[in-house]
């Protein structure tokens, strides 16, 4: 049975946000007129790329429905079932497809990510060292790093969306997370971005932009947690 003696992820983040909302007004960002390539999934969802230092990423979330050897991931919005499983699943943020798949993509579970086949053919859920390398081709401080992967401006971000930048093209929105438990939780705060490196038995590393901060954060939790997923380049 899984335990947690804490508050849900980034929260934090979020109390910080929640204080400084100043401002709720809304502002459009520029992808600053990066070249972007384009890989397609197995279902012909189309996503922009980047290339940053020597990789080439995904410029936006993972929408697969299913595993590139074409096997179906379960769609699971049961909060119970959700908690329980032990095998691939994926959601949408508030089990909302309609108003969330088409900015943030799904949240798969980290069950998903250990078949080894999620991306594209071509293509891989970065390891713990694929992100550390990311973050070193971006050039800058950790404390403001994170901010050039972050879509600039409020058109999705909550204020104060602190050093954003989108100066590499990665163009991270705040897609949030699904809680062990089924919750879901810091839609327009946060994005988590699972790895594919396991850390125990139980957990794998994650990645993590916040509104409140420039790092790339960096942490593990429990592999029932549902977190976005950007593809890299083999």
């Amino acid at each position: 049975m899984k335990k947690y003696n804490l508050l849900p992820i980034s929260i934090l983040s979020v109390l910080s946000c929640i204080l400084m909302l100043g401002s709720c007004s809304k502002s459009s960002s520029s992808d600053n007129n990066f070249v972007y390539g384009q890989v397609s999934d197995l279902e012909g969802n189309s996503y922009k790329t980047i290339a940053i230092g020597s990789q080439t990423w995904m410029a936006e979330n993972l929408k697969s429905i299913k595993l590139n050897d074409g096997t179906a991931i379960p769609l699971v919005t049961d909060n119970s079932a959700w908690s329980n499983a032990t095998g691939a699943a994926r959601c949408y943020y508030a089990n909302d497809s309609t108003s969330y798949k088409g900015n943030y993509g799904a949240l798969y579970n980290w069950y998903t990510v250990q078949t080894g086949k999620l991306c594209p053919t071509g293509w891989h859920v970065p390891t713990d060292a694929d992100w550390t390398k990311l973050a070193s081709a971006v050039g800058l401080p950790d404390s403001v790093a994170g901010g050039s992967l972050k879509d600039s401006g409020y058109g999705l971000w909550v204020y104060p969306n602190y050093y954003a930048t989108n100066a590499t093209g990665f163009k991270a929105y705040p897609g949030g997370y699904r809680y062990y438990n089924g919750s879901f939780y810091n839609i327009g705060l946060s994005t988590n971005y699972w790895t594919a490196t396991a850390y125990t038995n139980n957990t794998a590393y994650y990645r993590f932009l916040s509104c409140s901060n420039g790092k790339i954060g960096r942490d593990f939790y429990d592999k029932a947690f549902g977190f976005s997923i950007r593809c890299v380049k083999d």
